[in-house]
């Protein structure tokens, strides 16, 4: 029963590269336009194998394939990552949206000391952030977008004293 309550400890800053990543991917696809492919109407020469392959090609259909699905996953990602932005306290989502989710010329400082209100210091943003991070972690590798695996911490690392780590 208990081990069903124990949320898994990640590693900080694997985490907050994987999370930035994923917010900018979702930049990216609010600001940038897709480009349809169009069909090719005329044929390259292409060596047939003899005899039957198993396959079919048709370039056009393909296409059209592509012009319908790529537009609908990159909606459907943008859509996953607001409703998860969403469900975080207000702190937490105010620091999100405006620094990840806006422009890409917002920076840490500018958050914490002319967005909050009142201002927070930088050691409290960290926290708020981490905590927003930890919590969009969980929940893009609850939707299977995010490997939970490649972000947990290395017990033997996080095991050495302080002073190891300063030489």
């Amino acid at each position: 029963m208990d081990q069903a309550l124990n949320l898994p400890k990640l590693d900080r800053r694997k985490t907050q590269a994987a999370i930035e990543g994923a917010m900018e991917k979702y930049r990216i696809y609010k600001t940038i336009t897709f480009e349809e492919r169009e069909a090719r109407l005329t044929s390259s020469y292409q060596e047939a194998p003899s005899g039957y392959t198993g396959t079919t090609s048709d370039s056009t259909a393909r296409t059209a394939i592509y012009n319908v699905d790529m537009p609908a996953a990159r909606a459907a990602y943008c859509e996953r990552i607001e409703r998860i932005v969403e469900r975080l306290n207000d702190r937490e989502r105010l620091l999100v949206r405006e620094r990840y989710m806006k422009q890409d010329d917002v920076f840490d400082y500018k958050v914490y000391n002319h967005i909050f209100d009142p201002p927070v210091s930088k050691d409290t943003y960290v926290k708020i952030r981490t905590g927003a991070f930890y919590k969009i972690a969980l929940s893009l590798s609850a939707l299977g977008l995010l490997p939970l695996e490649n972000l947990l911490t290395n017990s033997g690392e996080n095991g050495r004293k302080k002073s190891e780590r300063r030489s």
